[in-house]
């Protein structure tokens, strides 16, 4: 994995983020040399759903509203049914993904997040993946949906579950690092 040293990335959640989405990212990106923030909408404590169960609280360093996102080289939304259907029904989040977007950064997305894209008016014409169930919205969005472990467009990098973590944090870390300039959207 590429070095990503004197970077900073975002993770914007709510309470009820699938806890691995949250911590495998998190983790993996601070040992390429991240530094990692977390956010949420209120700058409280956030709990994870583990599966089947509540999971962990995870801390947070501030309010959504209080990201600049001039200040971070990519964001990340993890998933997990809860979290992303809270956080999209809040302006002050759907904004602040419109505005990273906006800059050309990565934005990521697993799971269930890709719903935050489409709240986001961000889908589009984008070839992304996501759960399973949640497929037919990114298609009702104006997305080609694909069943692929990371599917890249532009500046939008999705996954569909766990299982596809390691393809997610590396294709993060392959964006800031540039590594996939040239490549063209995947």
């Amino acid at each position: 994995m590429a070095k990503i040293d004197n970077t900073k990335i975002i993770i914007l959640a709510s309470d009820g983020f699938e806890q691995v989405e949250l911590t495998t990212p998190q983790q993996k990106l601070r040992d390429a040399g991240a530094e990692i923030h977390v956010a949420s909408p209120d700058g409280n404590g956030i709990t994870g759903w583990y599966f089947d169960r509540w999971g962990d609280e995870t801390k947070v360093d501030m309010k959504i509203e209080d990201v600049d996102v001039t200040a971070y080289d990519a964001m990340v939304l993890p998933g997990g049914q809860i979290n992303p259907d809270v956080m999209r029904g809040n302006p002050d989040v759907v904004r602040k993904i419109k505005d990273f977007a906006a800059t050309g950064k990565p934005v990521a997305a697993i799971c269930h997040a890709p719903w935050l894209l489409i709240e986001a008016d961000l889908v589009r014409g984008k070839r992304l993946t996501s759960f399973h169930t949640i497929r037919t919205d990114l298609k009702n969005a104006g997305a080609e949906a694909v069943d692929e472990q990371v599917a890249k467009d532009g500046n939008l990098i999705t996954s569909r579950n766990p299982d596809d973590l390691d393809a997610f944090v590396d294709a993060i870390v392959d964006a800031i690092s540039g590594q996939d300039a040239g490549r063209g959207a995947a």
